[in-house]
Formats: structure tokens, sequence, C-alpha cells
């Protein structure tokens, strides 16, 4: 993985103790002209698969393939743009598989992509995997989830604090290759990074398992390599039931 000065990445997928294939999958990316990666910047994405075993495996690989190929070869100039319309070439992407495999029938992802250019933070999602951003000791949810409680939430009936251990807080309420559209949130604007920030994005194999507070620990502490082993080691030891996946960018002076 070739990766520029200014960050330190890392990234680890796990297959959990419970589960025997991993239906998740994640990339980082950057340009290899320095022209190109002046303009587009580096792109990490985070994907939890599902419609069984091949099927969950297929979609998230689509859409982490996808999301790269399309983001590289539509870039216009706007990273949120361009992020948008590779999420929605994914969705059409992944229901035109199912349709020629009809036993991938029901298959969709989650996506949470993310593009670093220079010191601005772009991002695009749909599902419930996601992006959280430490800085100064602090942990912050830059997505939301598109989830049955996600909606709870949003409407009052339950709190964010119970969101987290809420029984039903896995069933989803949007994914690339279900339905015949889909929504696709991202950054109104560009977030400006700082010395030392930190980006964690995740699978609900991890959230689900570690705390908030848990992951700002483990950020701070650690390299960003010993970071991904500390919280997927955590999350097993909690019982795993899901695929465990997650990428971390600390944010360094500019080259």
């Amino acid at each position: 993985m070739n990766v520029r000065p200014g960050v330190e990445v890392a990234g680890l997928s796990d297959v959990g103790c419970q589960r025997e294939n991993n239906e998740d999958s994640y990339l980082y990316w950057e340009p290899a002209r320095d022209e190109e990666f002046r303009r587009k910047g580096r792109l990490a994405v985070v994907a939890d698969g599902m419609g069984g075993h091949e099927g969950g495996q297929e979609a998230s690989r689509l859409a982490v393939e996808t999301v790269r190929e399309v983001y590289y070869q539509a870039f216009r100039g706007d990273p949120r743009a361009a992020l948008v319309d590779s999420l929605l070439a994914a969705h059409s992407r992944i229901q035109n598989y199912a349709d020629l495999n009809p036993a991938f029938y029901g298959m969709g992802t989650t996506c949470t992509a993310i593009v670093v250019r220079g010191r601005q933070l772009h991002f695009a999602h749909v599902g419930d995997s996601r992006l959280y951003l430490v800085r100064k000791g602090n942990i912050s949810r830059l997505t939301h989830d598109h989830s049955y409680v996600g909606r709870l939430v949003e409407s009052g009936i339950v709190r964010a604090e119970d969101a987290e251990t809420h029984p039903q807080r896995h069933i989803l309420t949007a994914a690339l290759g279900a339905g015949l559209t889909v929504n696709v949130d991202s950054s109104e604007q560009a977030i400006e990074l700082q010395d030392g920030d930190h980006l964690l994005l995740c699978t609900d194999g991890l959230w689900g398992m570690v705390t908030e507070e848990e992951i700002a620990k483990a950020v701070i502490q650690n390299s960003p390599a010993d970071c991904c082993a500390a919280l997927v080691r955590l999350a097993r030891q909690r019982g795993g039931p899901d695929n465990i996946t997650l990428q971390v960018l600390r944010i360094g002076p500019e080259s």
C-alpha cells in the first residue's frame, strides 16, 4: 500500500468469533501520479456485506472496487460529488450483478467512504458503517446510522445513549444494492483537519462491541496499526459475533 507523507494509515479485518466467512471489505488508495494525487487526494472505504456468505462478500467487494474506480474516473474537481457518484454507481452495479446471478438475490452492503485532500475531509455513506473523528482526546461520530434504531433516535422515541445497546440496532433501513433507489448521505462541506487528528472507519462488528470512549482511548494510546489490533482483540474478547473491520488514519504534518 503506497502512502505518501502526511498521514499514517492502518487497516484490519477479522472474521470474528462466530462467523465462517468474512463479508466485510476495505480499501485505501492514492493516485499513482503526483498531479492527480493533489487533485483527488486519498481515498479510504469500508463496507459490510449482507445476503448470505458469498452474496455479502461479493457485495462488499463490488462496493469498494466500484467506489475506487468511479471516484478515479468520474472526478471533476469536487470530491464530495465524486464520492456520491461512486456510491450510486456501486448501488447499480450490485443490483445488476444480482439480476444476472439469481443465487445472489438480496445481496447488499453498507459503505462508508472518505477523501482526504490536503487538510480537507469529505465523506459519503450508506448504512451503518461509521466514521469517527478523534481530536485532542475527544471523539465525535460524523455519520449517522441508516437503521431502524437510528430513525427512533431521530424521532425522539429512543435516547441516543440507549441506541448503542438496543436489540434492534443492526436492522438497516438503507444499503447499497437494496431497493430501487438509494439516498447517499455526504458531508455538506469539507471538514478542516488538524495535526494529530485521527479518522476511524469501522463496521458494526466493531462499534457494536466497543464503546466510543474505548475507541478514543485506543486511538490516543497506540499507533494506527496497534490501535487496529487492540480494538479487534477487544471486540473478540467480548464474543465477536460479527466480522470486525476498521481503518485508522492519523493526520500528520503536510509534506
